[in-house]
């Protein structure tokens, strides 16, 4: 479980950050992509701090 959770979050900042990336090239506002940028980075910072 130690290693489980770590990796999860690693993975949901890529998918977020895919995401917004993918909104920007669609034409979407900045709003969405910066929030979406914003959790990624949290989910990132939270893997890391997990491990």
């Amino acid at each position: 479980m130690e290693l489980l959770l770590p990796l999860a979050l690693f993975a949901l900042a890529g998918l977020l950050l895919g995401g917004a990336i993918s909104m920007r090239r669609q034409g979407a506002g900045w709003g969405a992509v910066v929030l979406l940028a914003v959790l990624a980075a949290l989910a990132l910072a939270g893997g890391l701090a997990w491990m």
